[in-house]
Order: C-alpha cells, then structure tokens, then sequence
C-alpha cells in the first residue's frame, strides 16, 4: 500500500487523513477558531488510533493492552512512534479501513504535530489517551453479547470513550480563550454529560452492527426491570418489553443532549466557531435519536441514518442562530419532543476517579 503522506508534510497529511478517517470531523474542525483546528484535528486523530487498537479483532486482548499503553508512552513521548507503527501495522485486518492502515503506518507524523503544542495541551490530549486506552482495554476484556451489568458501567464505558474526550476539548476551549476559562468548573461537569449524550445515540444506533462483532453496550438492568433479558435480543424484533428499555435509554440520551445544549450556551456567544463545532453534534445526535424512537423495530444501522439533506439542514439552522441562545433552547424542544423524558441521576456525570488524575 502507497502511503498518503509520501507526498505531504505533516500538517497537510493531518489536513489530508482526518477526511479519510471521519467526514463529520472533517466538516467540523474547519469551522473552530484557526488557532484550535490544529490541536483539535490532531486530538481526533490520536483517539481515532487508540479506537484502531481497541477495534481490530485480529488483535489479542493481550496485543491490545500492550500496544494502548505503548500507544500511552508514544503520546508521552517516553516510546518510539516508529517502533509502535511497525509493530502494529502488520498486525491491522482488512476489517479495519484503508484510511485507518495508513493513518496507522503514519503514526510518527501525527505524534511530531502532538510533541508541538504547548505543554497545557500536550497534558490534556496525553490525559485524554491514557484513560481512554486503560478503559476500552478494560471493558474489551468484558466484552460479550450478555449487555453491561447496569447503567453505571454504561455511563463508566461512555466516560472513558467520550466524556474523557469532552474533558479534554474542554481543556483546550479554556486555555485558548480567559473567557471560557472563568466557566471552567462548570464547564468540566457537563463535558463528561456532553460526551455521553453523543455517546450513547452511537450506542443505540449501533446496537445491531455491534452484536454482529459479539459486543453489546446496552445495561441490563433496565431492560430487566422491563422484563427482557439482552441475551434473547434479536434483529427487528417488535418486543414491547424491549422497546420499553430502548425508550428509557433514549430519554437518558435525549437529557445528556440538553446537558450539551447548556454547555454550548457557556460558551461565549462571539465565539461561533466553537459553538457551531458544538451545536452540529447535537444537532445530528437528536435527529439520530429521533430516527431510533420512530422505528424502534430497526435491524440495521443504515435503517436509521440521517440523510444528507437533515445533516445539511441542520448545519444551516444552528449556524444561523449559533449565538442566539433562546431561539436554540427553543429549536433543541421542538426538535426533541417526541422524544421520552426520563430524569438525568448525579451519579450519571461518572469519572474514573481513580485513574484520571
């Protein structure tokens, strides 16, 4: 395989590798304040080869934990990016995209652009790999179609796959700007429900393409305390008791959103750029949910993709409203109100208290 970045230099092989490896990315990076477009592509791209780890099956649970952490040190700087590259590469399955092979296969000009940030930044996108690695390899060792054991371990698994992200964009808006610096308290806390909210509307979309790989994220117990047990799950079934846990899950989701709805409106209004980065997510996020609760039946996540012309909608209509927050609050209630309402528990803001420090 030729490699991308033969005929590019680092920064246009980032520029060039974010849009193989996610279109949405590749549409929202672009629209934050140049001085953020760079860390943040990077930050991208450094927890897209940590997902790369975590995804390929052709690797052993041993494989994968030895080759997160390393990918930890490369990130650190205290392990070679050339040595990890080489040892990984080869190991990839053509289950894993072609982007992702090279993105791979260029590991070392992606880490030369992380070992140039300041050290603020450099501390967060470093935090933000290490916890996310330490936690996918943890729950991939669990990993089975019998669902996780309760909402907990869903908010903890949607902690170290998105919050821990939405700690470290966090991290990032506040050393670029003293102004969202001074909300930054705040800011943290709702990070954490921002990312799940994004976070659980993939879980839901993904349900049926997951349990084809043996994986299930959904939490037992509340589709037991409906009366349906995970492991009797089956594509498109209409099972009312299964249908009422999908609901709830929803309802949860739909709550983290209005979360990141608040988290948004904190965000200085002349500051568009970070509001649309952050807008567009929830924006496609509430119209995915939507899609799930019109046909809570679906078999396949093809079923309930959003078009292209709802995404092109939606990114229309919240940047022409992006700094006017009342006429946002109101798009989010008419756009959500379909959708169940289930109350958000404190303990839903889950952080891995021990490890992320």
């Amino acid at each position: 395989m030729t490699s991308l970045s033969s005929s590019f230099d680092d920064e246009q092989y980032q520029d060039h590798i974010l849009q193989g490896v996610s279109r949405t990315f590749a549409l929202t990076i672009p629209q934050l304040p140049e001085s953020l477009r760079r860390v943040i592509g990077n930050a991208y791209l450094l927890c897209r080869i940590t997902d790369t780890i975590e995804d390929d099956s052709a690797l052993t649970i041993e494989q994968t934990r030895q080759l997160s952490h390393m990918f930890s040190e490369v990130v650190c700087g205290t392990a070679s990016a050339e040595d990890f590259a080489q040892q990984l590469h080869p190991l990839l399955s053509g289950h894993t995209i072609p982007a992702e092979h090279d993105l791979i296969k260029n590991t070392p000009a992606v880490i030369r652009i992380t070992h140039s940030f300041n050290p603020t930044q450099r501390n967060a996108l470093e935090r933000c790999v290490r916890i996310m690695a330490q936690g996918m390899a943890d729950y991939q060792e669990t990993e089975s179609l019998e669902g996780l054991k309760d909402l907990s371990a869903m908010n903890q698994y949607c902690y170290y796959v998105a919050g821990v992200v939405g700690e470290m964009l966090t991290e990032l808006f506040c050393d670029y700007s003293e102004e969202i610096n001074s909300q930054k308290p705040t800011l943290m806390k709702l990070s954490v429900s921002f990312g799940q909210g994004l976070q659980m509307t993939n879980i839901l979309k993904d349900i049926w393409d997951d349990r084809k790989r043996g994986a299930c994220w959904l939490p037992q117990d509340i589709f037991l305390k409906n009366g349906f047990n995970l492991t009797d799950l089956q594509p498109g079934m209409s099972d009312t008791k299964f249908q009422a846990g999908l609901a709830e899950l929803l309802g949860v989701a739909k709550g983290h959103l209005q979360d990141a709805l608040l988290y948004t409106s904190l965000i200085p209004p002349q500051e568009k750029g970070i509001r649309r980065f952050c807008l567009w997510a929830i924006g496609m996020a509430i119209l995915t949910l939507n899609k799930i609760n019109e046909h809570r039946d679906f078999s396949e996540g093809t079923q309930v993709k959003i078009s292209r012309r709802s995404v092109r909608a939606t990114i229309a209509t919240t940047s022409l409203f992006a700094s006017q927050d009342w006429v946002l609050k109101l798009l989010f209630k008419l756009t959500s109100s379909k959708l169940p309402e289930v109350a958000i528990h404190e303990d839903t803001y889950l952080r891995d208290k021990t490890n992320n420090q």
